[in-house]
């Protein structure tokens, strides 16, 4: 069942959060998902959570309370400062007021691997602990570009003529492509191209199906560009009180499942193949096409970042871009 979002408050203040480790050895974390239960973009969190709870008997275990249902996807950056939920499966682009360098993890084409390697991975958890009071334990998704889909393929494509749905991180992108990137709710969409509200929109590759959008899509454009970013992060207070063997265990089932992170190629090869069946053609960009648009995605995505971020932001790009 899930809870809403004055009930979790209540009850998390009433329970103080998290049980303490001195009153009992395994503790019950309290977890809220950005996604609905039951989607693509939950299940990489689901399996965490499985695999956890299998494991972790005696040690810890986690409670998810519920998706956006229980608790506004915008609002778990604040709710992780504050202490409310012990942590979140959401994304960094719903907590960039807090965090602007964490839209740098949409943009990176390093692997979890690298960047736990060359430091980038260190750097970033430690502004979101000075910034917001978060712990980001890891990342849950790789190899998932984002992708502009159309209700109707036409070739060549005029990028100037098109009405995009579109969210916050890549709308200079689509603004110096000549796209007018409009803003709506992902529930909004499907009525919005039935309507010609919008031409189309941006999506991951996976996910379309979830929503039902491929009644009204005709076609998908590649290349695609940035990344999905789905991970977990933590409130730097709870994870604290967390004994070094609990903490430990966490980090070593995050570091099995970002071992896994191959999967998601063949997802995704699997999803466009289901997409032709569906009848959604692709519109291949080449040459000096493909060229441009890769170019234009990477510094119109960096701009923002560096200049919320003057100081860490060239930093960030040298140690995330390949």
């Amino acid at each position: 069942m899930a809870f809403s979002f004055k009930k979790l408050i209540s009850a998390a203040i009433a329970a103080g959060c998290l049980a303490s480790p001195a009153l009992a050895d395994e503790v019950k974390l309290r977890a809220v998902s950005a996604f609905q239960l039951g989607t693509v973009f939950y299940e990489p969190f689901e399996r965490f959570v499985d695999r956890v709870n299998e494991k972790g008997k005696g040690i810890v275990q986690i409670e998810v309370l519920g998706g956006p249902d229980a608790m506004p996807p915008f609002e778990l950056g604040n709710a992780l400062r504050s202490g409310i939920v012990d942590m979140a499966n959401t994304t960094a682009v719903y907590h960039a007021n807090l965090v602007p360098e964490g839209l740098a993890m949409t943009l990176t084409n390093r692997s979890m691997a690298e960047l736990r390697e060359n430091g980038g991975y260190e750097l970033l958890d430690k502004l979101h602990r000075e910034k917001a009071g978060i712990h980001w334990l890891g990342r849950l998704t790789e190899n998932v570009n984002y992708y502009i889909y159309l209700s109707k393929a036409s070739e060549p494509v005029d990028f100037s003529s098109l009405k995009v749905r579109s969210a916050p991180v890549y709308q200079a992108f689509f603004s110096a492509l000549g796209i007018t990137p409009v803003q709506m709710p992902a529930g909004e969409v499907f009525t919005a191209l039935e309507r010609g509200a919008v031409d189309g929109y941006a999506w991951p590759a996976l996910g379309v199906f979830d929503l039902g959008w491929q009644e009204k899509t005709g076609a998908r454009i590649d290349p695609g560009f940035f990344q999905v970013e789905t991970g977990v992060y933590f409130s730097q207070s709870s994870w604290a009180k967390l004994t070094e063997e609990q903490r430990n265990f966490l980090n070593e089932q995050m570091l099995s499942i970002e071992a896994e992170a191959g999967r998601y190629e063949k997802l995704a090869e699997d999803e466009f193949e289901r997409q032709a069946g569906a009848g959604i053609k692709t519109i291949t960009l080449t040459g000096d096409d493909a060229e441009a648009f890769n170019t234009l995605a990477a510094e119109e995505g960096w701009k923002p970042i560096i200049a919320a971020s003057p100081e860490h932001g060239p930093k960030l790009r040298e140690l995330l871009a390949k």
